[in-house]
């Protein structure tokens, strides 16, 4: 009985090289034309190559908080610029700190340039606080003088966003009356829950002054501080950008504020409540466009926690009348909403709305969503920075870069001959994805080149010339024992694969570890040294090995011609393993037996 003769192991590319290499067109193609698509045909430039500007931000020291300025706190602030910057798409953004209290942003040269500088050292502190007082933006009058004072009856009030700053039409009390009224609002219990019969016996006295917050609770001074907050509150002139700057800073969330706001083109100010709800207590924001009305809106999605003390507070709210049914939104000492309620306002949602831009909402949104900074900081310095020396750099670095791969290409040319054209339109492709993939990138997630990303692609040269070396020298080995090219190549591949994916692996792993530990224009090495990486084993698993299969079927490669590389002869190879085989074989007896 004949022996049964052994079939070939499966080679995978071996018979079908054309699909992986429609494989690798097919995402060559896709690639270019989504780069000129995105109207983002080269890569962004870091900003050592391409400039920008470098703020310096000082911690400032608040009353009783000095020990705030620790190592804890400007690592916690470092992270959430760094998260801020990013989050506009301006990638390669170096913050870092230095000395006790300093922190440089480097902030690359680009089109959110001067978003990201008016959002560095915002210290993002939301707090939603009940309104108590409302009047326009100008002081008040001397006393005796007919002229707008704060609301006492919000019949008169503007709602929120509509546009209007005009003031209560309310006469002017005296700063006497004014401070009891103000006083007897402060001194409202913390969170009472308001009645129907309390709420309607209120109604005839809203005219002389000022309902309480249900939720405020009470203050530690008496009627005589609750009067000298009236008279700051009457002399506030929210028009002068000094005192509007000033007017809610140093407010502790748990006691009355005075606060400006814009109100459309005019200024107005506001007598707020203590905070009932603060930024920690949103989960998530975002500006969008509100379909229904065409207009910019900032949605916000409380925690669970959150969401509760805001039902709570607007459920409150909403059996108050005008203005103490609003709750002012206050971001870092500035009102930017006053909405009104109408009822309780439940589920975890809410919006602020009111004069927005898509930019004024997606900057608002993206603050929120990162935090608040734990400090508050002051610019201490702002330089722009040019690309003369990194430009200079970076041409030094593409000149060693192209005398490397020139070095290259004289070596894998006089050495591997014929092969070397294989290697060298892989190094191409390669070269073409990486491209096309950084340029992506800049405008996908902000990716910008910087020198040290330079570099790392100048490091994978090597690392694909490598992977096609290691390829190579196993075909002429398996020439070497006798064997034609077709099998050789398909013999070797096996073998080459293992030891290529290895070499990718450990350099993957590098460059990982490296991204993980580092921070800054390190970073930018690790990205594109693990990126280059990837793209090799994909250009030799997709790209180079087709070829390959296909070459060794045409007759220059798989004669053995001397300018192919794989010459026999030049290799010292050993008789075809054919007829070694017959020579060192069984009896003839025995095969005809078998046969």
């Amino acid at each position: 009985m004949a022996a049964p003769k052994k079939g070939r192991r499966p080679t995978g590319a071996q018979g079908r090289p054309g699909r992986a290499l429609a494989i690798i067109l097919i995402a060559m193609v896709a690639l270019t034309a989504g780069m000129f698509l995105s109207k983002q045909t080269t890569p962004r430039l870091g900003i050592d190559l391409a400039g920008g500007t470098s703020i310096t931000l000082k911690a400032k020291s608040e009353p009783g908080k000095e020990s705030a300025i620790n190592e804890t706190n400007m690592n916690t602030a470092v992270g959430i610029i760094d998260r801020r910057v990013n989050g506009l798409g301006v990638s390669e953004a170096e913050v870092q700190t230095q000395g006790r209290d300093h922190i440089i942003v480097n902030i690359p040269k680009g089109t959110n340039e001067q978003q990201a500088r008016e959002q560095v050292g915002t210290t993002a502190q939301l707090y939603f606080r009940p309104v108590i007082a409302f009047a326009d933006g100008s002081p008040a009058a001397p006393e005796g003088t007919p002229s707008p004072s704060p609301s006492a009856s919000g019949s008169e009030a503007p709602k929120a966003g509509d546009g209007k700053a005009s003031p209560s039409a309310t006469p002017s009390s005296s700063a006497t009356s004014q401070g009891r009224a103000l006083s007897e609002a402060l001194k409202a219990p913390a969170a009472p829950t308001p009645s129907p019969s309390a709420s309607e016996s209120k109604k005839a006295d809203d005219t002389k002054a000022p309902s309480p917050s249900a939720s405020a609770p009470a203050p530690t001074g008496d009627e005589a501080a609750a009067a000298a907050l009236q008279a700051k509150f009457a002399a506030l002139d929210c028009n002068d950008p000094a005192q509007r700057a000033a007017a809610g800073q140093g407010a502790k969330p748990e006691e009355p504020m005075i606060a400006c706001g814009q109100r459309g083109d005019a200024w107005g100010k506001w007598v707020l409540g203590p905070a009932q709800v603060n930024g920690q207590d949103v989960k998530e924001a975002k500006g969008v466009i509100d379909p229904q009305r065409g207009q910019w809106i900032v949605t916000m999605q409380f925690t669970d926690k959150g969401a509760d003390k805001f039902a709570k507070i607007t459920g409150e709210l909403a059996t108050k009348q005008m203005p103490q049914n609003q709750f002012a939104i206050v971001l870092d000492g500035k009102v930017i909403s006053d909405p009104s309620v109408s009822q309780a306002l439940t589920g975890g949602n809410a919006e602020i709305s009111g004069g927005f831009n898509q930019q004024s909402a997606q900057d608002l949104g993206n603050m929120l969503s990162y935090g608040a900074l734990p400090l508050s900081f002051s610019e201490d310095s702002v330089t722009t920075v040019t690309a003369a020396l990194g430009s200079e750099q970076l041409k030094a670095g593409l000149i060693a870069g192209a005398i490397g791969l020139a070095l290259v290409v004289i070596y894998l040319l006089a050495y591997y001959r014929g092969l070397a054209f294989i290697a060298i339109v892989s190094l191409m492709v390669s070269a073409i994805l990486t491209y096309t993939i950084m340029s992506l990138l800049g405008k996908g997630i902000g990716f910008a080149l910087n020198l040290p990303a330079v570099c790392g692609a100048i490091v994978a040269i090597g690392i694909t010339a490598d992977s096609f070396i290691v390829y190579f020298e196993r075909i002429r080995d398996e020439i070497r024992e006798g064997r034609t090219l077709r099998p050789a190549v398909e013999r070797a591949w096996p073998r080459a694969r293992r030891t290529i994916l290895v070499s990718d692996f450990v350099s993957f792993l590098a460059a990982a570890v490296l991204f993980i530990v580092t921070v800054g224009k390190v970073q930018g090495f690790a990205f594109t040294l693990g990126l280059t990486t990837l793209l090799d084993v994909v250009v030799v698993f997709l790209f180079t090995k087709p070829v390959m299969t296909l070459v060794a079927r045409t007759k220059f490669f798989s004669s053995g011609h001397p300018w192919s590389g794989l010459d026999p002869k030049r290799l010292g190879a050993k008789p075809p393993l054919r007829r070694s085989r017959r020579t060192g074989s069984a009896p003839a007896p025995v095969d005809a037996k078998e046969a």
